[in-house]
C-alpha cells in the first residue's frame, strides 16, 4: 500500500539490517567455488537432499558440461549462528575464468565482503590475484580460505605464505576447509557473520538500487537482479531507470533461495529480483540505477566500468531469412551478457549478420553455443581476430587487425 503522498510505500520490514550479510566467493578456475557453494546450500538447508545435485548454482547445460561457472548466481540462505541469531546470507557465486571477470566485478559491487578461496595444493594463481584487486577496489572485507585441505598434495603452510607474500593480506587465521567433504564449512559460516560487515540501514532514504543483472523471460518480460542500497521496493511502485529514462511499474519482487520465491518487499541492504513489466529490452542496461519515479534521489549509483572487448568475429545466419531471429536473439543475450558488444554488418559473401566483440576466445565460444542452443540458430562464424595498434617514432599511431 502507498501513503497519501504516493511517494514511498508504507510497509513493514521483516528483520534488522544487522542480520544481513552480502558476500561473493572469488577464486581461480577450478579452486572449488561451486562445490563450496553446494556445501553452504546444504548446511543452510536451502535445498532438500533429494533436490541436491553437484554444482547446483551452475544452472546452464554448458556450465555443467564444461565444469566451469559462466554466469554469477545468487542464493539467499538462512543461518542460525552460535550466538543464537538467525542471519540472512546473500551468496553470489562467481566465475573463475578471466573471460568472465566482468561477471565478478558486478557481483562484488553488490557485496560487503568476499571469501577468497585458494586451492591448498595449487596455491595463488593469476585469477586469484586479479579477483583480489577487484575486491579491494570495491573496499570489501576479505576472508582467506584454504580449500581442498583433505588432498594428499595439500600444503597449507606454503599457501599461507604465498597469500601473504604475493597478495599482501594476513593469512595467519585463514580457515582450512574441504568443500567436497564439508570439513570446516560450518566454521566458515560463523566467520562470515562475524567478519563481514552488515549493510547500512538506509531504508528511510529515496530509493536507489543497482541493476546487477538482467534477463528476458518469455512470459514476464525483462527481469532484473538488483542490490538495494537506499529505500524499499514493493509491487505497484512506479519506477524509473536513471540512465535510459525507462519507466514502468514493479509487478513483483522476491529472492532466489536458489528457487525463485516471491516476497512482499525488497529493502535497503538486500539482493533480489524484480519483475519489471518492461517489454523493450533496449530500455534495460546493466549498471543502471533503479529509482522511484515519484520520489527521485539526488544522484545515481556509480555503476560499472564498461567491458572492453579484445577478440572480434562475425556471426551470420546460415539461412539469410533467419537474420530477424538472430537480431532478436542477440538483443536478448546481450541483456544477460553485458560483456558482449555487437553491431550490424553486411558481407558480400554471407549477407546480413553481426560484428561481435568478446572478452576472450572462451567467451566467444560460449556465446556461439548459447545462441545455437537457447535460440536454435544455425550460425556461420568468421575467423576470430584481435585489433592491434602500432606506434612509430615521430609518426601517428596506426590501427590494424590480425586473425588469431
Amino acid at each position: 500500500m502507498y501513503d497519501a503522498d504516493m511517494s514511498q510505500p508504507s510497509v513493514t520490514h521483516e528483520y534488522s539490517n544487522k542480520l544481513i550479510r552480502n558476500f561473493s566467493i572469488i577464486a581461480h578456475v577450478d579452486h572449488g567455488k561451486s562445490t563450496l557453494a553446494d556445501r553452504l546450500l546444504e548446511l543452510c538447508q536451502a535445498v532438500s537432499k533429494r533436490e541436491m545435485t553437484d554444482c547446483l548454482l551452475d544452472s546452464m547445460d554448458i556450465e555443467r558440461e564444461r565444469g566451469i561457472t559462466i554466469k554469477s548466481q545468487t542464493a539467499r540462505l538462512n543461518f542460525r549462528a552460535a550466538d543464537g541469531q538467525n542471519y540472512v546470507l546473500n551468496l553470489m557465486d562467481t566465475p573463475g575464468h578471466v573471460d568472465f571477470s566482468y561477471e565478478v566485478s558486478r557481483s562484488l559491487a553488490a557485496c560487503e565482503g568476499a571469501i577468497l578461496l585458494v586451492d591448498a595444493s595449487q596455491g595463488v594463481e593469476a585469477q586469484t590475484l586479479a579477483n583480489v584487486y577487484l575486491a579491494l577496489e570495491n573496499d570489501l572485507e576479505l576472508i582467506p580460505v584454504l580449500n581442498k585441505i583433505d588432498l594428499p598434495s595439500a600444503e597449507p603452510e606454503r599457501v599461507r605464505s604465498d597469500i601473504e607474500d604475493i597478495i599482501g593480506i594476513d593469512a595467519s587465521e585463514a580457515l582450512e576447509i574441504s568443500g567436497k567433504s564439508g570439513v570446516g564449512v560450518t566454521s566458515l559460516l560463523e566467520a562470515l557473520v562475524k567478519k563481514i560487515p552488515s549493510p547500512e540501514d538506509r531504508r528511510h532514504l529515496p530509493l536507489r538500487a543497482l541493476l546487477v543483472d538482467s534477463w528476458y523471460d518469455s512470459y514476464l518480460g525483462v527481469m532484473m537482479l538488483v542490490r538495494v542500497f537506499d529505500g524499499v521496493i514493493v509491487p505497484g511502485l512506479k519506477f524509473k531507470l536513471m540512465a535510459t529514462n525507462a519507466e514502468a511499474t514493479v509487478d513483483g519482487v522476491g529472492h532466489f533461495t536458489p528457487k525463485r520465491e516471491a516476497k512482499a518487499i525488497l529493502s535497503a541492504g538486500e539482493i533480489g529480483y524484480i519483475i519489471s513489466g518492461i517489454k523493450d529490452i533496449n530500455q534495460c542496461r546493466i549498471g543502471d540505477t533503479f529509482s522511484d519515479k515519484l520520489s527521485p534521489p539526488e544522484g545515481s549509483l556509480p555503476g560499472f566500468k564498461p567491458a572492453v572487448p579484445v577478440v572480434f568475429c562475425g556471426l551470420f545466419p546460415a539461412d539469410s531469412d533467419d537474420f530477424p531471429r538472430l537480431r532478436d536473439s542477440m538483443k536478448k543475450l546481450a541483456l544477460n551478457d553485458a560483456g558482449m558488444h555487437f553491431e550490424e554488418e553486411n558481407s558480400v559473401a554471407l549477407g546480413l549478420g553481426y560484428r561481435c566483440g568478446f572478452l576472450g576466445l572462451l567467451h566467444m565460444e560460449i556465446t556461439q553455443e548459447r545462441l545455437s542452443r537457447e535460440f536454435d540458430l544455425d550460425l556461420i562464424t568468421t575467423a576470430p581476430s584481435v585489433v592491434y595498434r602500432i606506434k612509430h617514432k615521430g609518426a601517428e599511431a596506426q590501427l590494424g587487425e590480425v586473425d588469431i
